[in-house]
């Protein structure tokens, strides 16, 4: 097994972080003496890298078969997970598991067990019944998000996987609330509780809510003002059903907003471009449901509009938790239509912001996302795509912004004002001695 200090070493290194925060290093030190862990943090305050420590620390180098499992909500979790885990640097081997994701690429992945499985209730279910996983040899459990996995009606999913794993001696749960009870069924017998949660929604000195009241119901003309009023900065609106967001976001585009909308009916590739044409800000405006108030990791996010209320408190908790998060600041707005009013939850009441009357459109993002049909399974890499841009597409450094490599194919931001003229160059070459197509991303 690895030494744990020569581990958050190499880590910290890895991931170009200083130190451990407090929290890390309480649950760090809180696996040494106990097996059964439930870990409460607020969101955004690094719980992924929490347990992935102690759960690399564990790991025997000699054993080739399956030692830890980690069982998350959503892919994109399962995904943000998979990507630090690849920075850690381990040596070891992870495969990720979700539905969207072709089954056939993870039975390969699985015929030489990886030392971590990672994967959503559904699919991991699958694998199991298919015995494409070898359960027997697993003794270290993780359930990130339990709470969440538990309200998105996977209790029969996490049951029939608890009682696939015979030889579970380790077993850790996290969450972002203490509002929810923990299944008898989860087996957690006088477990050891590490809460970091201080009771408060947010430090009040770096998340503002405010509020805007709509004229109507219908509060699509409110909301396009209330965008121009905030300018080019990244913005979330939750909306509490994938009809609206589809509406929400279509009315917007109309009004001359650059925007684009996620939810979970999507597949995967619509899922994936809209999100890193969000996270490289080729577009700053994203309409969603609550699936993404857990599970991204997007830094430096400045509003969230809630354009409908939550359902419950613990729902206008983890979607303010997109922004502010770390050491960065924020601000929520509650978006009221006549007959709607603050939530109870929700004091001080929130100051009231005052729209001005005439709405100038934002200018369009300076960026624009490319789609190559190529990714990790054809050998391509970021350094790769890099340098075709550069030599082929005759772009500067400057004009190249982040790149999001996936399995089977790339997106990666370029400067808006030279899109056209280096699709043009490139339209002939190829790219590690393959034609592929190169588009703006849909």
């Amino acid at each position: 097994m690895l030494s744990k200090t020569d581990l958050v070493t190499n880590t910290l290194a890895n991931l170009n972080i200083d130190a451990l925060n407090e929290m890390q290093e309480a649950t760090l030190a809180a696996t040494e003496e106990h097996n059964n862990i439930i870990l409460l943090s607020a969101t955004g305050s690094g719980k992924t890298l929490a347990f992935l420590l102690p759960t690399v620390a564990a790991l025997d180098k000699d054993n080739k078969k399956t030692q830890a499992l980690i069982v998350v909500p959503s892919r994109e979790l399962a995904q943000q997970i998979e990507t630090v885990f690849r920075q850690m640097g381990t040596g070891f081997k992870i495969t990720n598991c979700y539905g969207g994701h072709k089954r056939e690429i993870e039975e390969n992945n699985l015929v030489q067990p990886p030392a971590i499985i990672v994967g959503t209730p559904g699919r991991l279910c699958d694998h199991l019944r298919r015995g494409n996983i070898t359960a027997d040899s697993i003794t270290h459990l993780v359930l990130d998000e339990f709470d969440k996995s538990l309200e998105l009606g996977f209790e029969e999913e996490m049951t029939f996987i608890l009682e696939s794993l015979p030889n579970i001696t380790h077993r850790m749960l996290t969450s972002a609330t203490e509002a929810v009870e923990v299944p008898e069924f989860l087996g957690l017998e006088a477990p050891h509780r590490i809460s970091f949660l201080t009771g408060e929604e947010a430090d009040p000195t770096k998340l503002a809510i405010k509020m805007v009241l709509s004229p109507d119901r219908d509060k699509v003309d409110t909301l396009f003002r209330l965008i121009c009023y905030l300018g080019n900065r990244s913005t979330i609106i939750f909306c509490n059903h994938r009809e609206s967001v589809e509406r929400t976001s279509e009315l917007l585009s109309e009004k001359g907003i650059t925007n684009e909308f996620y939810h979970g009916a999507m597949e995967q590739r619509e899922r994936d471009s809209a999100l890193a044409k969000f996270r490289n800000g080729s577009v700053n405006v994203l309409v969603t449901t609550d699936i993404a108030a857990r599970g991204l990791d997007i830094p430096n996010i400045r509003y969230i509009v809630h354009y409908h209320l939550p359902f419950t408190e613990d729902i206008f908790t983890h979607r303010n938790g997109r922004t502010a998060r770390m050491e960065a600041s924020g601000t929520v707005i509650l978006l009221l239509s006549p007959d709607e009013k603050v939530p109870d939850y929700v004091s001080p009441a929130p100051e009231e912001i005052e729209l001005p009357e005439e709405a100038v459109i934002p200018e369009k993002p300076k960026w624009t996302t490319l789609f190559i049909s190529a990714g990790k399974k054809d050998k391509v890499n970021k350094v790769d795509i890099v340098g075709f841009l550069s030599n082929k597409g005759e772009l500067k450094k400057e004009d190249i912004g982040l790149i999001d490599v996936k399995d089977f194919f790339s997106f990666v931001a370029i400067r808006r004002s030279k899109a056209s003229y280096t699709l043009h160059l490139i339209k002939e070459h190829k790219l590690k001695n393959k034609k592929l197509k190169i588009e703006v991303a849909k």
